[in-house]
């Protein structure tokens, strides 16, 4: 892709949303004084390889080496960058099969992906498989609603991790869907589903009241909405549910979107909520501009590899 149809593509988002109750008339773009670009993908399903020309819906779309092109061309434009994954990394293409899920992993830390939330998905060869392909991974997991104490992933996946980019704390968790009905017993063992709306609510204050956050990301595999189950905890209704979440990027509904859904949080100001399908097919980017007060806005888009 020539760069200048690229920088083209990648920029063209939504006009700016403010987060936080701030008036747009009071902050643009130009006067901000950090800007943050977070990226992320989910439920890539082992798709490593591009589709082929012949593929009758996403004929020559995805492909992890599109994917770091991208990704490194976005970098350079703003080194203060985040990647981030929302869940089902495994299962869907002989690569798993055949390898276990250590080269999804492994090209994921090439990548230079910073965290990756856990998806039902990832239990599909048990969590003695997922632990077995830790190793291949150089980036952190982080699940706050799976109690992993009683089983061998203990220790070894994080509730949340607060990066810092340009002076600017980022705090970012993770939440599952439960796992009863969609994984065997016998895959995830011992693992412990707690409920994710109020481990949501719980995690959002400790970034932001306790960690003193100025940006708060919640990595969801729960699925977009559930309008045949408004009860069944979905992304929207963790947006309703919480405060102090700017951006869910969600998972594990394969919902194209093709730029962040706003919606109202607990106390009526505007959340992001962000999924850009499946298969690596798109690359999600919301770019986030801070004031010298930390007054924040963002835009998204959805990039097509």
């Amino acid at each position: 892709m020539k760069r200048r149809d690229f920088i083209k593509q990648s920029t063209a988002a939504t006009a700016l949303i403010t987060l936080g109750g701030l008036t747009l008339p009071s902050f643009t773009a130009a006067n901000a004084s950090k800007h943050i670009t977070i990226l992320h993908t989910n439920d890539v399903h082992s798709h490593i390889d591009p589709f082929g020309p012949e593929d009758g819906r996403n004929p020559n779309k995805g492909g992890i080496a599109r994917r770091a092109s991208l990704v490194q061309a976005i970098r350079n434009e703003n080194p203060n960058t985040l990647l981030l994954d929302a869940g089902d990394i495994f299962q869907g293409t002989p690569y798993f099969n055949y390898y276990g899920g250590e080269l999804e992993f492994k090209l994921m830390s090439k990548l230079k992906y910073d965290a990756a939330t856990i998806g039902n998905h990832d239990f599909d060869n048990g969590i003695d498989g997922l632990y077995a392909q830790l190793p291949h991974a150089a980036f952190d997991f982080l699940s706050a609603n799976y109690n992993f104490s009683n089983t061998i992933l203990d220790t070894h996946v994080k509730p949340y991790k607060v990066f810092i980019k340009d002076g600017i704390k980022i705090g970012v968790f993770g939440v599952g869907i439960k796992l009863d009905g969609l994984v065997l017993k016998n895959l995830y063992k011992e693992t412990v589903y707690l409920n994710p709306i109020e481990i949501a609510q719980d995690m959002s204050r400790i970034l932001k009241e306790d960690e003193q956050c100025d940006l708060v990301i919640c990595l969801s595999h729960l699925g977009y909405n559930y309008s045949n189950d408004p009860e069944k905890p979905s992304d929207l209704k963790l947006a309703e549910k919480t405060k102090h979440i700017d951006l869910i990027i969600g998972g594990h509904t394969h919902t194209f979107l093709p730029k962040p859904t706003i919606t109202k949080n607990a106390e009526g100001k505007n959340t992001l909520v962000n999924q850009v399908g499946c298969y690596g097919i798109n690359l999600g980017r919301i770019d986030f501009y801070f004031d010298s007060d930390r007054n924040k806005t963002a835009n998204g888009t959805s990039i097509i590899v």
